[in-house]
């Protein structure tokens, strides 16, 4: 079925068992206490699931380069011993294993960084000291040391990061490369440091030691490289001793999505496609690639040799192995929400993954087999509660899971409908899969009640039943023109021409990312054509970095307000890697933002309302969409602790502060791994 996906790749010295790479994620395990045993563990259990080949995060050649202070680096022995366990764990699977090699330049969040020029990032606080040419000559040896380190750790090679506006980037560009001696200037000079960091890597390593240089295709920056550019380095890398050229997408200054669910699946493999044929080494596509058919898709269509896939291995393990077995329908999916990964990663906190919360915690977190078998009831058959019952399933208890509904899913229903987030769907039929293999007996349509659940003789039960949305009080909030968000997502009721959204957290966005959308267009999430046109990507690449003159997007069906009560700016508490998205988007499709609203009443003239305790002004709107937060439905918790039951609280019936299916995943999982 994954004919090619499932291929080997001769490199020469060595061949690959197959066409997927890990791709490199800064998991934040190779700096807390014990993280490298953690890391091992972590690596091996992907190993074992037949990835070909991982990458592990980004390990500093020294500490100007360090992500931030203390901060992994290689640049001792002591280093590279500490590592051995890592490589040892990955070759006892049957793995193999490349350390990423990452000098962040400006990018660094400390004060003693360096880039080419003393540019500061709109992305960084700090600002970057110039670099000498003894800086860049001892950095360069750095680099060597660090992969020679490497190969004494036990790596099987090392990839040298090259794109994403990290150091060796930024040499590489006008943009961020204002030098006038022989490391800037003319572009020969400006690819001077990769080649001959990538040159003398493989003197120092020899001719036996896998050499990945991440390139960077597009960078999607002012003043980027022109696509001969990149060919012409392409080709240089290739001659200087590069075993692989995987490809890097957009810096992280970038204006444009390039990882986040709202990009079309193996959304920008096109441009791996356009280099194939000017390097005779394999070249691998990236980027929201999630699943075996989308990876074997992208190589039967000559884009590229192998395919790189990060989160998905924190979704699961055994993505490779599932599809080898024809098991592809039991693939626990990316949905490339960030929330529990790069959100992590970007305030210092652990990775994990919101449909998985054992990545990056499976020395801590593990389903054993149940030592007493129990009767267990999970009321809500929403992501936190399927998660509960096919995990407690899977242990060995007997599991019935109720819903009201007449279908499973819960939010995640509402939420594969916004355009962008249609991968939430992937996440109900993960668990649906799972509910068939483990034997949990499914109630659809019944709403459970105290008089039942106690009947019945369960040893525990385990509340998933989620929320209702909140109440407003102002006048008319009755009135036929107001809605609330599942009113809109989920009973699909009809919204007029213009709309005002009242509450502008994460639940406003998305009700505002719904109604900005034509439903009869194809989203730009499932068009990759349509998707670069709207934020702005030149797929003809005939301006530099692959920008286009100005983003496209379509018109909005509909005139929106989105109000919020609070001042300041609009999505401020949405996700770290995600938030400026939202609101690009929004901003984009003319959506009018308004803090400081005070509401008054809603009546068939419109929505009158109060901005910054102004004068009280009318919103001649069809329709009030209320997003005002949610209640906990938590009615029979009281009434089976009255009855003596023993009952569990998870997701958004324990805390209905805001809607957070990672918290209620990884509630879900962690009740039931010890239940």
């Amino acid at each position: 079925m994954y004919d090619k996906l499932l291929s080997p790749l001769p490199l020469g010295f060595t061949t690959l068992k197959n066409r997927v790479l890990m791709g490199s994620m800064h998991t934040m395990l190779e700096e807390v206490p014990g993280g490298l045993q953690r890391a091992a563990v972590f690596y091996a259990e992907r190993a074992r699931g037949q990835v070909a080949l991982i990458v592990t995060g980004g390990i500093a050649p020294n500490t100007e380069g360090a992500v931030a202070m203390g901060a992994a680096q290689m640049s001792t022995s002591q280093h590279a011993a500490a590592h051995r366990v890592i490589t040892g764990a990955v070759h006892r699977e049957g793995g193999k294993i490349c350390m990423q090699i990452l000098h962040t330049g400006r990018y660094a969040y400390h004060p003693n960084l360096v880039a080419p020029s003393p540019i500061q990032a709109p992305i960084n606080r700090f600002k970057p000291r110039e670099m000498t040419p003894d800086d860049i000559e001892r950095t360069i040896n750095d680099y060597v040391k660090c992969a020679a380190l490497a190969r004494e750790a036990g790596y099987d090679g090392v990839e040298i990061m090259g794109s994403e506006g990290y150091l060796i980037n930024q040499f590489i560009v006008k943009h961020t490369n204002h030098r006038t001696d022989e490391w800037g200037g003319p572009y020969e000079n400006r690819i001077r440091f990769p080649l001959e960091i990538v040159r003398r890597t493989r003197e120092r390593t020899g001719n036996d030691f896998i050499i990945i240089y991440r390139l960077s295709m597009l960078d999607l920056v002012p003043d980027g490289s022109t696509w001969e550019e990149v060919v012409q380095l392409a080709r240089a890398i290739e001659k200087a001793g590069a075993t692989i050229i995987n490809t890097g997408i957009g810096w992280h200054e970038a204006r444009i999505p390039t990882i986040g669910t709202v990009v079309p699946r193996g959304g920008f493999a096109w441009v791996t496609k356009r280099m194939m044929g000017q390097v005779r080494i394999p070249l691998v596509a990236t980027n929201r690639i999630n699943m075996p058919d989308v990876a074997e898709k992208i190589l039967q269509q000559g884009c590229s040799d192998m395919v790189s896939m990060a989160r998905p291995f924190l979704a699961d393990a055994e993505l490779v192995v599932k599809a080898m077995e024809g098991r592809a329908d039991e693939i626990n999916t990316c949905i490339a929400c960030n929330q529990a990964c790069l959100d992590h990663t970007f305030t210092m906190r652990v990775c994990s993954c919101l449909v998985n919360p054992r990545a990056c915690h499976e020395t801590e977190l593990n389903y054993l087999p149940a030592k007493t078998k129990k009767k267990i009831a999970v009321v809500g058959a929403g992501p936190a509660g399927m998660a509960a019952a096919t995990t407690a399933a899977a242990r060995g208890h007997e599991v019935h899971l109720y819903e009201a509904e007449k279908e499973t899913g819960g939010q995640f229903n509402m939420a594969k409908v916004i355009p962008g987030k249609e991968d939430y769907a992937e996440t109900i039929r993960y668990y649906n899969r799972q509910i068939e293999r483990t034997g949990v007996r499914l109630h659809l349509s019944i709403k459970a009640t105290t008089e039942m659940l106690t009947r019945e003789g369960f040893d525990e039960i385990v509340l998933a039943t989620g929320v209702t949305p909140r109440k407003v009080t102002f006048e008319g909030a009755t009135h036929p023109k107001v809605l609330n968000y599942v009113d809109v997502l989920y009973k699909k009721k009809k919204v007029g021409h213009s709309v005002a959204i009242v509450g502008a957290g994460g639940i406003g966005f998305d009700v505002a990312e719904f109604l900005a959308h034509n439903p009869k267009e194809i989203p730009p999430s499932l068009n990759e054509k349509k998707y670069m046109e709207e934020w702005g990507v030149d797929m003809s690449y005939t301006h530099r970095g692959a920008l286009a003159d100005a983003p496209n997007p379509s018109p909005p069906p509909r005139e929106i307000y989105l109000l919020k009560r609070s001042g300041g700016k609009h999505g401020k508490g949405l996700g770290k890697t995600t938030g400026w998205i939202h609101r690009a988007s929004l901003v984009r499709k003319g959506v009018k933002m308004l803090a400081n609203v005070e509401y008054k009443k809603v009546d068939d003239e419109g929505f009158h309302i109060r901005v910054n305790a102004g004068p009280v002004e009318v919103l001649r709107v069809d329709n009030v969409v209320i997003c005002a937060g949610q209640e906990p439905l938590r009615d029979l918790y009281d009434e089976l602790q009255s009855a003596g039951m023993r009952v569990h609280l998870i997701g958004g019936a324990h805390k209905a502060a805001e809607l957070d299916a990672k918290k209620a995943i990884k509630e879900a999982c962690y009740l039931a791994a010890e239940i």
